[in-house]
């Protein structure tokens, strides 16, 4: 390929952003790096952050975003990778201050790549993708504690987004009970069709508490929201119960007490999916390989669009409008 297409943001002189699709030629293979070319991508909300300018995401400008890349090698420094092999990336710093998986190839480190076994195809592990490697960090934490079916229900905040509803359809395929909070009404079936049993609304938890300790109703959590509603979930987990932490779309603070960790013996428990080891993404991709029947009741959560699409979509995700996942189809 002499030269690709891609979704590029500008920094205008005014300080405003704009986003178009440019051509770009194709980069030199770098030694110690890998030319991919990209056949599937997906927004998440880190990537409409960058799109609009968000300069704790991308400090410099013109860039392409895209946190996930999934497609066939090009080029290889490396002999393990051959021409034609089907891989995928995330994370690291993949469409943040590195071009990503909105361009039609871009070049990385070797061990950024994961490769893909012959029952999970390209579009799958884009599926999948950063969202799938956080949810599977979060589950992964919470059964490092010793979690068991029997416990209780588990909450999924963010129930819909993309983190959210592929750790419902995890959590579910593993036998736990899983309830969800949900803002959006007409999503309340296609939720219970994933494996949830019990569904609050958001206001369910949108209201701060003054009392430091609420009554129990929650095993342990998947957190994807932060802030008011993380401080209620921690105060109304059951003694030893524990929260696994990825977001903050509510807010990134807490205001709270440490009763609930003192008194009630409860953990709170942070996961990064950019900048986890590549030994730690391989194991959580070998769990997604291994519980991959989810995918096929996962498929009416997602949405495939193009490269010309995302103006819109990143304005959709920014507002909270999307559900489950939205693929980019740079074919």
């Amino acid at each position: 390929m002499e030269s690709y297409q891609a979704f590029e943001v500008t920094e205008q002189e005014d300080g405003s952003f704009s986003q178009q699709v440019v051509s770009r030629s194709t980069p030199v293979l770098e030694s110690g790096n890998v030319l991919i070319k990209v056949q599937y991508s997906a927004i998440n909300f880190k990537d409409a952050l960058s799109s609009t300018g968000n300069k704790g995401v991308t400090r410099k400008y013109p860039h392409i975003p895209g946190i996930d890349a999934a497609g066939v090698v090009l080029e290889s420094s490396d002999t393990h990778l051959k021409v034609g092999q089907p891989v995928v990336v995330t994370g690291h710093d993949l469409g943040m201050n590195t071009d990503g998986g909105f361009g039609q190839v871009i070049s990385v480190p070797v061990d950024w790549v994961h490769t893909l076994p012959d029952s999970l195809s390209v579009e799958d592990a884009a599926v999948l993708g950063t969202a799938g490697i956080t949810a599977s960090l979060c589950i992964d934490k919470l059964l490092m504690t010793g979690l068991k079916p029997s416990d209780g229900p588990v909450l999924v905040t963010g129930s819909t987004g993309g983190v959210g509803s592929i750790s419902i359809a995890l959590l579910s395929d593993l036998g736990f009970e899983v309830h969800a909070i949900t803002g959006k009404a007409d999503q309340h079936n296609a939720l219970k069709a994933l494996g949830v049993s019990e569904i609050y609304g958001r206001e369910e938890l949108s209201e701060a508490s003054k009392r430091p300790i609420m009554k129990p109703r929650w095993a342990a959590a998947i957190d994807t929201v932060g802030g008011v509603p993380l401080e209620n979930v921690l105060k109304s987990l059951k003694p030893q119960g524990s929260v696994a932490i990825c977001g903050l779309v509510a807010s990134p603070v807490l205001n709270m007490t440490v009763f609930p960790f003192i008194l009630n013996g409860i953990n709170l428990m942070g996961v990064d999916s950019a900048e986890v080891t590549s030994a730690k993404k391989a194991e959580m991709w070998s769990f997604m390989i291994e519980h991959r029947a989810v995918l096929a009741k996962y498929q009416s959560w997602v949405t495939e669009i193009g490269l010309n699409q995302l103006p819109e979509y990143v304005d959709t995700i920014l507002k909270g409008n999307v559900a489950g996942r939205t693929l980019v189809n740079l074919s």
